[in-house]
């Protein structure tokens, strides 16, 4: 199929003129001191997604209503969709995560260095983008080796 029929196929092509897709739209709550949570927000605009900022005094219970496990929890926390994204989750793993009906979120424990909003240049850490089904379960939906 040539470029121009999948594009009319996907309702990109309205008169003859290319449209871009509309981005995705993720809440970010985050706390105000955080210099990371900044950096990831960055990462998720370079990757086409529109980000609101909510700038919190209580994160924890922001995590609590979304029903983020405690041992996932990180310094920032996203809303995509009514899912949650904790934690330093890659752009390419939350635009998967529509796709997934069984999945109430996903994370990336702690802040592991060279993962988006981590990635100063030091040592890169092995990290995994863990999903928490709906009835609670966790499961690894991503591995991230260590880059060299």
């Amino acid at each position: 199929m040539s470029k121009r029929k999948l594009l009319v196929a996907m309702g990109l092509v309205i008169c003859g003129v290319v449209q871009a897709a509309d981005p995705l739209t993720i809440d970010v709550h985050r706390d105000a001191n955080c210099g990371c949570c900044k950096e990831w927000v960055k990462h998720l605009e370079s990757n086409g997604f529109k980000v609101i900022d909510h700038v919190e005094s209580n994160m924890s219970t922001i995590k609590q209503s979304l029903g983020v496990p405690q041992g996932l929890a990180s310094c920032h926390t996203g809303v995509i969709n009514g899912k949650f994204v904790e934690g330093h989750v890659p752009a390419e793993e939350i635009k998967k995560l529509s796709s997934r009906s069984d999945l109430a979120g996903i994370a990336v424990p702690g802040m592991p260095a060279g993962s988006p909003g981590m990635d100063y240049g030091q040592i890169h850490q092995p990290y995994q983008v863990l999903g928490v089904t709906k009835a609670g379960t966790q499961e690894v939906v991503a591995d991230y080796p260590v880059s060299r």
